[in-house]
C-alpha cells in the first residue's frame, strides 16, 4: 500500500520548510504520494514539483483555502488543482488581501497585554509577508518566552476571548469549492473534528458542500485524535465522501504528527486517490 501524504505546508504560509526541503523531508520519511497545500496561496508548488521529480517521489499540487462558514474559519483543501488557473489565482489574492491589517489589530492587542513589537516579531517569521498568520504570531511569542511551546499559545493567546484573537471575513464555502473546481481539482473538506460545530451545524456543513461539488474529507489527519479517525469515516460514508489522508505538517518540533507517520485509511471508505493515475 502506497504511503499518501495530503495536507502539508511550506514557508510560503505558515510552515517552517521550504518547499524542496519537504519534499526531501516526504521522501525520506517514506512518502510515496506527497502534496504541498499551503494557505491561500499556489506560490510554492512549482519548487515542490521541480524537487518531487528529482527525488522520484510522485506530487499532487494543492492548496487549503480559508473560509468562513457560520461564523467560525474552516479550511478547504484542493487537490490536484491548475495552479496556473486564472479563477483560483484571482480567489487566492482576495483571500489573502486581508492578512495583513488582521495581523496589524492583533499586534495592537497584544501591544495592549504587555507584549509589544508582535507584528514585526511575527513577520520575521513569515516567508511570505502576504500570509502573515497565528502561527507566526505564535513562534514569536515562543520565542520571546512568553509561551512554552504552541499548545500553550493557543490557550492563552490569539483565539476568541483571549488577547490577539481578531476574527477574519475570508471566502465563503462555496466561492472555495467554485475556485477549486474551476482549477480542475477536488475539494476536501480538511480536519473536520477541528471545528467547534454542534451535530446540526456539522449536518448542514457536510450537506451542503456535498451540494456545492465537494467530495472528500479529511479522515486520517495529524490534527484528529485517533478516536476521531473512525467517527469521520462513518462521517464519510454517511455523505457518500471520498476520504482524503494528510498530516497537516508545519515543521519539526510543532506538529503532532510528522510527515508519512499517518495510520491507513480504514477499509470501510473510498480514499480520495481511488481513480488517480500516478
Amino acid at each position: 500500500m502506497r504511503n499518501f501524504d495530503l495536507h502539508c505546508h511550506s514557508n510560503v504560509s505558515d510552515g517552517v520548510l521550504a518547499p524542496a526541503s519537504l519534499a526531501a523531508r516526504a521522501k525520506a520519511r517514506g512518502v510515496d504520494v506527497w502534496a504541498l497545500t499551503d494557505h491561500d496561496e499556489v506560490g510554492g508548488i512549482a519548487e515542490a514539483r521541480a524537487a518531487a521529480a528529482s527525488l522520484g517521489l510522485s506530487f499532487v499540487p494543492g492548496v487549503e483555502i480559508s473560509i468562513t462558514w457560520a461564523g467560525q474559519t474552516v479550511h478547504i483543501v484542493g487537490l490536484h488543482v491548475d495552479e496556473r488557473n486564472p479563477v483560483l489565482l484571482a480567489g487566492l489574492a482576495r483571500t489573502r488581501s486581508g492578512r495583513e491589517l488582521r495581523a496589524r489589530e492583533m499586534a495592537d492587542q497584544l501591544a495592549a497585554a504587555g507584549i509589544p513589537d508582535a507584528y514585526e516579531g511575527a513577520l520575521a517569521y513569515a516567508g511570505n509577508p502576504d500570509l502573515i498568520s497565528r502561527t507566526h504570531f505564535a513562534r514569536y511569542l515562543i520565542d520571546r518566552g512568553v509561551c512554552r511551546d504552541v499548545p500553550s499559545v493557543f490557550r492563552n493567546y490569539l483565539i476568541e476571548g483571549k488577547p490577539g484573537y481578531v476574527p477574519h471575513r475570508w471566502a465563503t464555502l462555496q466561492q472555495s469549492v467554485e475556485w477549486i473546481r474551476a482549477a480542475g481539482g477536488t475539494a476536501v473538506i480538511a480536519h473536520p473534528g477541528r471545528y467547534n460545530f454542534d451535530a446540526m451545524a456539522y449536518d448542514a456543513l457536510f450537506s451542503e458542500f456535498r451540494d456545492l461539488g465537494g467530495t472528500a474529507i479529511e479522515v486520517i489527519t495529524g490534527s484528529h485524535t485517533p478516536d476521531q479517525y473512525d467517527e469521520y469515516a462513518r462521517v464519510a460514508q454517511r455523505y457518500g465522501f471520498l476520504a482524503s489522508r494528510g498530516s497537516d505538517f508545519h515543521g519539526p518540533g510543532e506538529s503532532r504528527v510528522d510527515l508519512g507517520a499517518l495510520p491507513p485509511l480504514p477499509s470501510s471508505v473510498t480514499p480520495v486517490w481511488h481513480d488517480w493515475v500516478i
